[in-house]
């Protein structure tokens, strides 16, 4: 499970499923706490704990990692505080645990250098962390802290694939052992995290005599693609490219084909080229063509493009009126960048010839032509699967030969490279722009009006290369005046999340409308989760699905005359209440397995909430933002959602601004509900006798109601209703049988329960029959009529909307 260590410094690790039952026992653990693995595994973790259990399942509730002291009970009856480290993980099958590491011995701080390196290494504006001879952690500056949110005294001693657990930590991990016992430095593409997203340097530290003694991680810092260079004068002609290019990390070549857009392609474009190929370039892009119009080429007459790029030019000359980045280029059909495009092929130009010269004279995008004392110009197009997507221009100026056979080929190589990652970034802005648009149209567009809650939302979409994900969120007006709250996240990103979003999103409005309890809700949409993941595998074995396996939701509905809220969550972060007094907390709710796992129970709870409390449910990506770890991020929600706001779209914008100092690398999805309560006034209930001759004292007690409530308009509607859902009671069901009339704003709704599980159907009389036009009556008088079912008996109810002067 983990490397053979020094005596002296172990890790133990352990694994706990989301039952808190231990699963895994490694052999630093048994020497830390000194059980063997089977007198644990198969146990409550929570036996190992010198406190109470209860305080440590809250402190997880909805968190993807936590660190912090721990008080452990050794075998030997001794009290252990450790410092432990606890990371959430899914499987790709959807099984949840957690991964529980602690360096052993306690973690005490190393010792300190000179002052001056201190200084150098804590105020980097690049993350670095060093690692000791057995790669563990011991240093970490602020910059690498941020980038993991990790502290380094929680970091200090473990390994990074238990610092920061997945397949791109064992990739590094094997890379710095690779630096360790070569003696080189290496470099590798994975991703650690947002910041440590440009590619790892692994550099070894030798000691004086040269022996490798620890290694240090940083990142790739990025490089100022406009800034000056100044070729070396050293070094001139073809050759010179050709050693500069050979110097170039192995490779990185351009290092275009992960760019995040179109304008850092072309500026890496630039950084590899300039000094080494040339001495001033410029990369000029057609702005997006229209569907299918790429494969044509530009259109005849004078070429439109989009600078994207400028290296090499001073900054007092790009100051001035020439064309800088982002700034549209007009070019003649007889200018170097027009012909190139046309002929589809690299040309070489003099600036001196005479139509050249007049060019660069006069356009105001060959300003920089001048500006550097370019002699020779090479053009070349920017070609990527036949498509014609701009153009790259390098100069050389007189000190330097002119371009030849050799810079003609370098020139061609990184530009096709460069061409690709271009057309790759834009395929990948169009295939976004697609998600976001499909995104967009899935999710509500305004929410309901109700009168049980005052509700606002904000949805921010993931700002990675992942592309947008599958949260959404939904409030779903329901009988009774009660109203459900919806918040869930489907598992990936792309189009096809997105496609899964809108079908889940769908089949909860669907459970929802007839009235199924939370938990039933959430086990039907498991069983809907299976089988769409079932039919995309078998139409597509290879793909990728997204059926959902791993999709979490919480379901909470709220009635406003009982002011309980009832709520069930598949695997999704609990809902946090701020209570008219100002105290903020977690609602207990039991996690429940992610959607899809299949034949695993939900469970359902019901709280009461005074009136005014404050519901704030969201998606993870709320919590997991960078720059601040998972107790900072709960910290200042809890203190934004419980500031004093003048209404909920300031308490919104509150949390967002708390959370956020940039765009998010997970979808976010927020919903606020603060409650009302429909008053005594409001709502007028009876309990009835189980005899017809009731029938006629229901309709007086709803008339008198009417009368007081200023509804004689509506009475005798409202009176034809309530004898028919009384007469059915009585003649199919069984009692108690109860009246209720509930009084919104703009509705009246009517309701009548039994004790009978039997759902009444709508039928059509025919003439002769005595019976069977009740419903028909219900449905023709009524706005909406339905049936929901309790856990004993159902109500059978009828909603009406009021004329604008009633009530």
């Amino acid at each position: 499970m983990e490397r053979q260590e020094r005596q002296s410094t172990y890790t133990a690790t352990a694994t706990i499923d989301e039952h808190g039952i231990l699963t895994g026992w490694s052999d630093g653990a048994r020497q830390l706490l000194g059980y063997d693995s089977p007198a644990v595994v198969g146990r409550p973790a929570t036996a190992l704990l010198a406190a109470d259990g209860g305080s440590a399942r809250r402190v997880l509730a909805g968190r993807r990692r936590w660190n912090g002291t721990v008080p452990l009970r050794h075998r030997d009856g001794r009290l252990l505080e450790l410092g432990v480290l606890a990371h959430r993980r899914t499987s790709d099958t959807g099984v949840t645990d957690w991964l529980v590491v602690s360096a052993v011995p306690a973690r005490t701080r190393p010792p300190r250098g000179e002052p001056l390196e201190e200084w150098t290494f804590l105020q980097s504006p690049f993350p670095l962390a060093i690692f000791d001879a057995e790669l563990r952690l011991v240093r970490a500056n602020h910059r690498m802290e941020c980038a993991l949110t990790l502290p380094e005294a929680a970091m200090r001693g473990l390994g990074l694939p238990h610092i920061v657990p997945g397949a791109g930590s064992e990739e590094a991990d094997r890379s710095m052992r690779r630096a360790l016992e070569s003696g080189r430095a290496q470099e590798t593409r994975v991703r650690l995290g947002p910041e440590l997203d440009r590619g790892i340097v692994l550099t070894p530290l030798k000691d004086a005599g040269g022996t490798v003694r620890a290694v240090c991680m940083s990142t790739r810092p990025p490089l100022a693609p406009d800034s000056p260079v100044a070729p070396d004068s050293a070094v001139t002609g073809d050759s010179a490219g050709a050693r500069g290019s050979a110097a170039a990390p192995a490779g990185s070549g351009v290092g275009t084909g992960t760019a995040a857009d179109r304008a850092r392609a072309a500026q890496e474009l630039g950084e590899v080229t300039v000094p080494r190929l040339a001495d001033v370039m410029a990369v000029d892009l057609l702005d997006t063509p229209p569907e299918g119009a790429e494969d044509s080429g530009p259109p005849p007459g004078p070429v439109v493009l989009r600078r994207a790029a400028l290296r090499g030019v001073p900054d007092e000359e790009r100051r001035g009126p020439g064309a800088d980045v982002g700034e549209t280029v007009v070019c003649p059909p007889d200018s170097p960048p027009a012909q190139c495009l046309a002929a589809g092929r690299p040309l070489l130009y003099d600036t001196t010839d005479p139509g050249v010269a007049e060019w660069a004279a006069v356009d105001p995008g060959a300003v920089w032509l001048r500006a550097t004392g370019t002699r020779s110009l090479l053009a070349v197009p920017l070609l990527a699967e036949g498509g014609v997507l701009g153009v790259a221009l390098f100069g050389r100026r007189r000190d330097r030969e002119p371009f030849g056979p050799d810079g003609l080929r370098q020139a061609e190589e990184f530009s096709a490279r460069a061409a690709a990652g271009i057309r790759q970034a834009r395929d990948h802005s169009r295939a976004r722009t697609s998600t976001m648009a499909l995104q967009r149209s899935l999710l509500p567009h305004t929410l309901p009006d109700q009168a049980a809650l005052e509700v606002a939302s904000r949805y921010l979409p993931a700002a990675t290369r992942a592309g947008v994900g599958g949260d959404w969120f939904d409030v779903i007006p329901l009988s009774g005046a009660r109203v459900a709250l919806v918040v869930g996240d489907v598992v990936g990103h792309g189009i096809r999340a997105s496609a899964a979003m809108g079908r889940l999103r769908t089949a909860v409005r669907t459970l929802a409308d007839v009235d199924l309890p939370a938990d039933e809700l959430l086990t039907h949409l498991d069983d809907l989760v299976l089988r769409l993941a079932a039919d995309e595998g078998s139409a597509d074995p290879a793909g990728e699905t997204a059926g959902g396996i791993g999709t979490t939701c919480l379901y909470a509905v709220y009635d406003p005359v009982s002011r309980r809220c009832t709520l069930a969550r598949a695997g999704h972060p609990p809902p946090a209440v701020v209570t008219p007094d100002g105290a903020v907390r977690f609602l207990d709710v039991p996690a429940g397995p992610p959607l899809g796992l299949g034949g695993l129970p939900f469970e359902a709870v019901e709280s009461e909430l005074p009136e005014g409390s404050l519901l704030a449910l969201y998606t993870d990506g709320l919590l997991e933002a960078r720059e601040h770890d998972i107790d900072e991020a709960l910290d200042k929600m809890f203190a934004a959602l419980g500031r004093p706001a003048r209404s909920l779209e300031a308490v919104c914008d509150h949390v967002l601004t708390a959370l956020l100092s940039h765009r998010p690398d997970d979808d976010i999805a927020l919903l606020l509900a603060r409650t009302r309560v429909l008053h005594e006034d409001r709502v007028a209930a009876w309990e009835l006798a189980d005899d017809p001759a009731t029938v006629a004292h229901a309709r007086r007690l709803t008339e008198e109601q009417l009368s007081t409530w200023g509804l004689d308009k509506v009475a005798f509607t409202t009176e034809l209703m309530v004898s028919e859902l009384v007469t059915n009671a009585i003649r199919y069901g069984r009692p108690p049988i109860q009246l209720r009339l509930i009084h919104q704003d703009a509705t009246l709704i009517c309701e009548v329960y039994d004790a009978s599980g039997t759902t009444p159907h709508m039928r059509r009389a025919r003439i002769f029959d005595e019976g069977g036009r009740g419903l028909l009556l219900i449905a023709q008088l009524a706005e909406r009529w339905g049936t929901r079912h309790d856990r004993v008996g159902k109500t059978v109810w009828a909603e009406q909307s009021l004329p604008a002067a009633a009530g």
